[in-house]
Formats: C-alpha cells, structure tokens, sequence
C-alpha cells in the first residue's frame, strides 16, 4: 500500500472522500476509502456506523465521471443506505431521486438527502464487517511495517 498523496496531488473524487470521511467521522463512523468488498468491486467509500450499517458513498467530481461510471449499482447490495457525494458545481438532477446526498469538498461535507434504509442481509453482515475489520487492521499494519508481506 502506498502512502498518501498530499492533497494538492490527489485526485478530485479523492478530495471529496476526504471530506466526507472527516464528516462522517464526527458522527461516530468509521471509515475506509477504496475498499473492496468482493473481487471487481472497488467503493470510494465505505462507512461502518455506531450500530452496525453500512454506508457506501461514491464520490464523483464531474458530470463525465457520473455518466461514464456503470458499476455503481453493483455497489447497492453491499450498502444498508447509499450515497453519491459530489461538490458543489455538479448537476444534481443527474443522480437518482432514490439515493443520498452529500455536498462534499476536501474538508467536510453536509448530508443533504438521506436515502431509505434496505438493511444487508444478517449473513452479508457479517461476512461484510469481517472484511471490513481485516482490511482495516490490514492498512493499519502496513503504516507501522511498510515491509509486511502480503498487506493491502
């Protein structure tokens, strides 16, 4: 796993993850960026709430990025609520009525549309917070041992 670019060099949806992380993150989420829920699937954002759920947040930086991006709806089984984040130029009427909202920018951000909740399944649950927790511990081993092997 490679360091962290600083933000001047990040990518916009990057920038947007930032924020949304840091926002997320005072209302007691945890969150992992580019995490990978099963092989192919790769969600910019995945938060693990006080209680258990399980919030996906695709973040997208340009009316392009949105149009070009038909993986998305590959992402809803794996979320109990979903989420795109965008800044505050993007075209809104462009996303889903059904879906959440947040207006992000590289420092924070604002839920301004919550979604409705489709709760995983127990099993997925379980199997999906397993993930999460290994990846997690994962990074975390990998920032004070850059050298362990097999650490993504």
């Amino acid at each position: 796993m490679m360091e962290t670019p600083p933000p001047q060099m990040q990518m916009p949806g990057q920038l947007l993850a930032r924020g949304v992380c840091r926002h997320l993150r005072t209302h007691d989420f945890a969150c992992l960026e580019e995490f990978t829920p099963e092989r192919g699937k790769r969600l910019d954002v995945m938060a693990l709430g006080p209680k258990g759920e399980f919030w996906v947040v695709e973040c997208k930086s340009s009316r392009a990025d949105y149009t070009s991006d038909a993986k998305w709806t590959g992402y809803l089984e794996w979320a109990d609520r979903f989420f795109w984040a965008v800044d505050t130029d993007f075209p809104v009427d462009l996303l889903p009525a059904e879906s959440g909202l947040i207006i992000a920018d590289a420092f924070s951000a604002d839920v301004v549309r919550m979604p409705t909740a489709h709760p995983l399944a127990p099993a997925r649950r379980k199997a999906l917070t397993l993930r999460f927790a290994r990846a997690a511990a994962l990074r975390m081993q990998i920032t004070r041992d850059p050298m362990a092997v097999g650490a993504s």
